[in-house]
């Protein structure tokens, strides 16, 4: 008697349910009670089923996007391994005065010397390569101004401070045997950030006389064509190399 009431306690509680699931009313008999049982069975599992099955094509599909974006990672992987540069080693050059600072996962280099009570630092950017496949469309939506519109070029700040005083900061862009300078500013060691300091003015409106002489004295400190066109080779290289590292870093994570 007591697991009967159970039970019909049971039906008068999930009834409701299977009159709306079935459209048939619910009464505290053995036969309804099986009946209630299967049909609240056969829902449960039609549910669970749809709930699965909607599981699973959302983890196909991103399964399968996973699996293609690794397949493509895999094959530039393989090419940029193919390339000479990803893992060529620049010989540095006899005479080159600096010393060079190159930490894998930075785009950038820096180099540093002491000259005549000098500290010369010069971070070096990677290449602006040229490679000659949009030439025409460079020089139709080009600068017509720039002196060197098809070439390959690196961009350089060079920074030269004494023990005292400010710094002098060049802006510079090195091609294939000429450096251009693009400007020149001193700036104090502390300065707040709230503080603008004058900059002087673009360098191309500098007199030329005074152009040359500044050009003068960066080729004294080591800012010369011998310098900068074997720094040219060496970040083509250290891109390749980032550009393989990155891509493997990629695939790592894609893989987890």
């Amino acid at each position: 008697m007591a697991f009967s009431r159970v039970l019909c306690r049971a039906v008068s509680v999930v009834s409701p349910f299977v009159t709306r699931v079935t459209g048939t009313p619910t009464s505290c008999r053995p036969a309804n009670i099986s009946y209630l049982l299967n049909s609240v069975s056969r829902e449960l599992c039609r549910g669970t089923v749809v709930v699965c099955s909607r599981n699973f094509s959302s983890l196909a599909k991103t399964t399968n996007s996973d699996a293609n974006l690794l397949k493509v990672i895999d094959s530039e992987i393989k090419c940029a391994e193919e390339s000479d540069d990803h893992d060529r080693v620049e010989e540095v050059p006899g005479g080159f005065p600096f010393t060079i600072e190159d930490n894998p996962g930075d785009q950038t280099i820096t180099l540093k010397r002491e000259y005549q009570g000098e500290t010369i630092t010069v971070e070096v950017h990677m290449p602006d390569l040229v490679t000659g496949e949009n030439d025409e469309d460079d020089d139709d939506d080009g600068d017509q101004n720039d002196d060197n519109p098809n070439q390959s070029s690196i961009p350089l700040v060079v920074s030269i401070s004494k023990s005292q005083g400010p710094i002098m900061e060049f802006s510079v862009t090195a091609f294939p045997d000429e450096i251009s300078i693009d400007g020149l500013s001193l700036k104090e060691q502390e300065t707040s950030e709230d503080k603008l300091a004058y900059e002087g003015p673009d360098f191309a409106d500098l007199d030329e006389n005074l152009q040359k002489a500044l050009h003068k004295y960066l080729e004294i400190r080591g800012i010369k064509p011998s310098t900068t066109n074997f720094l040219h080779e060496y970040m083509i290289n250290k891109d390749s190399r980032e550009y393989l590292n990155w891509l493997q870093t990629v695939k790592k994570f894609v893989e987890k």
